[in-house]
């Protein structure tokens, strides 16, 4: 039986960050990972682009039963300390929005590099191998589809339900349920939503158009692009509102975030007062949305001009533009979500090392645990900084 320092379950961002950092201490890694390569999610991120931090990473970017968990780590491998590593092997990357940082390549410059780390401090990474049977008596053994495994560390870097077809999956929940740990509860979580009513029909027509937008929720809000789809509404603005959202609650779209409407229209009836509504919305908001709207808000006015319409006629339609209530019926589920909101209850594990409270020498990392970042970095910046914390210690 094969006898290791520490065996970590996962190569995805935070297994490969922690082993690395491991390896540098002279200990011995080992990492399993169940599908047929490593970073298979890094890969897929960021449209293929990878947005592996973010500038202004704080603890209120994070949802958590335990808010201030992640402040530990996060304090102790910054944003800029994984710069340092990017920098060290001339990875390209830009500043696109909001402090989120992106490749100018392709996600491969990350994964190499994390690759080449591994190699260079003699990790060993297994593919393929999935985990039959574990448990722990004085070591943690692990029989694999492979050989058996032993260690004095085990690290769950296992990840959560999203995307299963590149490898997510609730192993890392049932090893922490064995030792004695509880789960929050689990949803998809920066995923696009669903509809099933009228308004679908709306998304089919105007499928492919972005616009800059307000979304919010009873409590949070978020100003960023929503994107129309076949089958309801994504883009960035929706996916971070997603974290928020619970299966029939409202969400509402402030189409004009930015602008007054009512002002609006009444400066254009003074200047334009022949003008008809679909032409001066046509200034601010995309056509093809703006002829969609007149089917549902205005269909009875569509060739009468300004100066024929009424002052409460226009706060009914600045009503309407700055909060469109719209309900979905679900979101597209883990099948495409980034990431799996709920997780490892923290309760039960040390923010300083991340080291099981019920189970010595046992570590959980990443997104398996109760930790989830809004979309921009974050998640890859928690991941690198629980697998550090982590690997100081294994």
């Amino acid at each position: 039986m094969n006898m290791w320092d520490v065996i970590i379950v996962g190569a995805g961002a935070a297994g490969l960050m922690c082993a690395i950092t491991a390896g540098r201490r002279g200990r011995k890694v080992l990492v399993l990972e169940v599908s047929n390569k490593p970073g298979k999610k890094i890969l897929m991120s960021g449209g293929g682009r990878c947005n592996f931090t973010n500038l202004y990473t704080e603890a209120d970017k994070f949802l958590s039963k335990n808010p201030k968990f992640c402040k530990s780590a996060l304090s102790r491998y910054t944003h800029a300390d994984f710069l340092e590593l990017v920098d060290k092997h001339d990875v390209e990357y830009h500043e696109k929005v909001l402090g989120q940082l992106f490749c100018n390549n392709s996600s491969k410059d990350i994964l190499n590099m994390l690759l080449a780390e591994a190699k260079k401090e003699k990790v060993t990474i297994k593919t393929n191998c999935q985990i039959k049977k574990y448990n722990y008596e004085e070591y943690f053994e692990l029989t694999t589809n492979q050989e058996r495994y032993k260690a004095t560390s085990l690290v769950i870097a296992s990840g959560g339900l999203s995307v299963p077809t590149l490898g997510g999956t609730d192993f890392g929940y049932k090893i922490a349920e064995k030792f004695g740990h509880k789960i929050t509860e689990l949803r998809p979580a920066l995923v696009p939503f669903v509809f099933t009513d009228a308004f679908k029909i709306m998304t089919e027509k105007l499928s492919g158009l972005s616009l800059p937008v307000c979304i919010s929720t009873s409590k949070y809000q978020f100003v960023e692009s929503v994107l129309f789809t076949h089958r309801g509404l994504s883009g960035p603005a929706v996916l971070q509102i997603s974290s928020y959202w619970k299966e029939g609650d409202d969400i509402k779209i402030n189409l004009l975030p930015s602008i007054d409407c009512m002002m609006f229209l009444t400066e254009q009836k003074y200047h334009q007062p022949k003008a008809l509504l679909r032409t001066i919305f046509s200034q601010l908001l995309p056509r093809k949305l703006v002829l969609e709207l007149e089917e549902i808000w205005w269909p009875d006015k569509k060739e009468t001009s300004l100066a024929e319409l009424p002052e409460l006629f226009f706060k009914n339609l600045s009503d309407k533009i700055h909060n469109w209530k719209l309900k979905p019926s679900a979101t597209e589920g883990y099948r495409t979500a980034e990431v799996t909101l709920g997780g490892i209850d923290t309760d039960y594990v040390s923010s300083k090392t991340m080291e099981s409270k019920r189970q010595k020498d046992l570590y959980f990392i990443g997104e398996v645990l109760d930790v989830t970042g809004h979309l921009g970095g974050f998640n890859f910046q928690w991941a690198w900084a629980s697998g550090y914390v982590a690997g100081e210690v294994v």
